[in-house]
């Protein structure tokens, strides 16, 4: 047997991680979150480096960030000779596979995988116009509606199943085989629609569900980026009734996808490889949940922005051990790389250098956390801007966190004495010096006027194939990977 881990990564989809047990919610029922977390290495300050699915889900695939390999909004494919962290592992002896989703657009839907086990909801989706930034308001962007809220199935819990059925199978039939294997096991929930199993619905009363904790003057005072994404006047309140129904059927979800969890361990254990594999559980990124009146993702506010991260290796990674310092998704590319052994192929490093670094040394306790980067960086084009903008979190300031937007004034909290993100200091005179300083240095590594530049034009490129090709196909029926 090859003496380097398997690695079982399970990548959800919209999970906020204050939404678990293992990040402190009282109500949300997670035992296999729980038991990973007190079995393993928990990351409490953990980012996507897009608040988006598909460019979230393409930066985590090549573990590079998103103004380097193009994939600016939910229309626009990875290229497909852009090098993943797949393709690495495969080069270095591993098998890797994905069950479910990945939400690969273009031609190509593996990307360096070997197989696809299941299939990906968002797969065949057809084609739609790019994202394009135009002076949208809250009346316009986004739209402010809601699915429902339900018990019973829907596509995506169809899917999920099949999903985890496949994944399983493939677990139990790898006992024994010379090669280490990688498995990306892609879950939809507990994305929108929000519908679960009527089983897990009954777990929650909603007129028990705690609701969103901010004051009305906040909807005052509101960036202009957060009053876009929030799609409402200030006036404009859902009934609490509707929240606390909605907020109870996503817990339900979470609890589904905590089972579906369980499934997954149980198969490596029953199957003896347990001791041999590293268990990773993330999620694309957050869902605001209601958080300052807003819902879904697309923005750097920590509901949306910040991710669940659990790294378990029994008997190597110390249990019950949190990382406070900052880290982001790329940083788990290369520590998946670095576990690998495939850091070594110095021709996939030359081609295109991962953006991230390893963690493995805050994971086996070999790193003091001083020695860390202690930085997230996290950036977004799509729906609702109007100029590109970015978040740098800094470990070395108190006043953790900056969101900047280009031709906007910037955002800065205090992530220690307002973890709720209920004061905005980024326009206080008082804290002058702590934004410009994180501002040049986020500007230091990032080019707004330059990428603002080549977004337009492949979003402007991508609406011309869009209006006068894409849109036809679409009406007779074409799926978006036949093109």
């Amino acid at each position: 047997m090859d003496n380097r881990p398997n690695l079982l990564v399970i990548l959800t989809d919209q999970h906020n991680p204050r939404f678990s047990g293992p990040y402190g919610h009282s109500l949300v029922r997670t035992p296999h979150m729980d038991r990973l977390a007190e079995e393993g290495v928990t990351f409490d300050s953990c980012y996507t480096n897009c608040p988006l699915c598909v460019p979230a889900r393409m930066s985590f695939m090549t573990g590079r960030y998103v103004h380097n390999i193009g994939v600016w909004d939910n229309c626009a494919p990875l290229a497909e000779d852009a090098v993943t962290w797949a393709h690495r592992l495969r080069n270095a002896g591993y098998r890797a596979a994905l069950s479910g989703k990945m939400h690969f657009r273009g031609f190509d839907h593996l990307h360096g995988f070997e197989e696809q086990l299941a299939y990906d909801i968002n797969a065949r989706n057809a084609p739609h116009k790019p994202d394009f930034w135009s002076q949208v308001t809250p009346k316009t962007f986004p739209p402010r509606r809601f699915p429902g809220y339900r018990s019973g199935s829907s596509k995506e819990i169809v899917a999920d199943e099949a999903v985890t059925k496949a994944a399983v199978r493939y677990l139990r039939e790898e006992t024994g085989k010379e090669e280490s294997w990688a498995l990306v096991v892609g879950l939809v929930s507990p994305h929108p629609p929000f519908v679960a199993p009527s089983e897990y619905c009954a777990l929650y009363d909603p007129q028990e569900i705690d609701l969103p904790e901010f004051p009305d003057a906040l909807l005052q005072r509101l960036h202009p980026a957060q009053r876009r994404r929030r799609g409402a006047e200030p006036g404009d309140r859902i009934p609490d009734e509707v929240i606390r129904g909605i907020r109870a059927t996503y817990y339900a979800q979470v609890t589904y996808v905590d089972d579906k969890i369980g499934q997954l361990i149980d198969a490596l254990e029953d199957s003896g490889q347990r001791e041999q594999t590293v268990v990773v559980y993330t999620s694309d990124h957050g869902e605001m949940m209601g958080e300052h009146d807003m819902w879904a993702k697309s923005s750097f506010l920590d509901d949306s922005c910040r991710v669940p991260l659990i790294i378990n290796w029994p008997g190597r990674f110390p249990g019950s051990r949190r990382v406070k310092e900052n880290v982001s998704l790329v940083d788990l590319v290369a520590t998946l790389v670095d576990m690998s052994g495939a850091q070594s192929d110095r021709a996939a490093a030359q081609i295109d250098a991962l953006d991230g670094e390893s963690m493995l040394g805050l994971l086996d306790d070999s790193q003091m956390p001083s020695q860390w980067k202690d930085e997230a960086f996290s950036e977004f084009y799509a729906a609702g801007s109007v100029a590109p903008s970015a978040m740098l979190r800094k470990g070395k300031w108190n006043l953790g966190r900056l969101n900047y937007y280009y031709h906007e004034p910037a955002e800065l909290y205090d992530m220690e004495a307002d973890p709720r993100e209920l004061r905005d200091l980024g326009r206080e005179a008082e804290f002058a010096e702590v934004r410009l300083e994180l501002e040049n240095d986020l500007l230091s590594r990032w080019d707004p006027a330059a990428v603002e530049k080549v977004v337009r034009e492949s979003q402007e490129r991508r609406s011309y194939l869009f209006d006068h090709l894409y849109r036809y196909l679409a009406m007779d029926g074409m799926p978006g990977n036949r093109f």
